[in-house]
């Protein structure tokens, strides 16, 4: 059960990162965002990562909400993940947790 979620995990993001590579030069818009908002939903921090253009893990991905998204009830499902996909919709791509300005 385990390996079939990761695999569609995987599968999800190497589709949605394909599409990136080939895409627009806006990456907060239309149908970006959407696909950002799917993969906050997935995990938190994702989405972001994706808005930046995926490339290295530690210089583009958001730490903090990523590494603490696997917090039971505070990352995935949770707070992180509803802050997230916030950020997403509103094209931020910072780490910070608390602010939702």
């Amino acid at each position: 059960m385990r390996k079939a979620i990761f695999l569609t995990l995987l599968g999800l993001c190497v589709c949605l990162s394909s599409e990136a590579q080939a895409g627009a030069p806006k990456p907060c818009s239309g149908e970006f965002r959407d696909s950002a908002t799917w993969l906050s939903v997935a995990h938190p921090g994702l989405g972001e990562y994706f808005l930046r253009g995926w490339g290295p893990f530690f210089e583009h991905a958001p730490q903090k909400k990523f590494w603490l998204g696997f917090i039971p009830l505070f990352g995935w499902p949770g707070y992180l993940q509803a802050k997230s996909i916030y950020d997403v919709r509103k094209c931020r791509l910072h780490d910070d947790l608390w602010d939702w300005d």
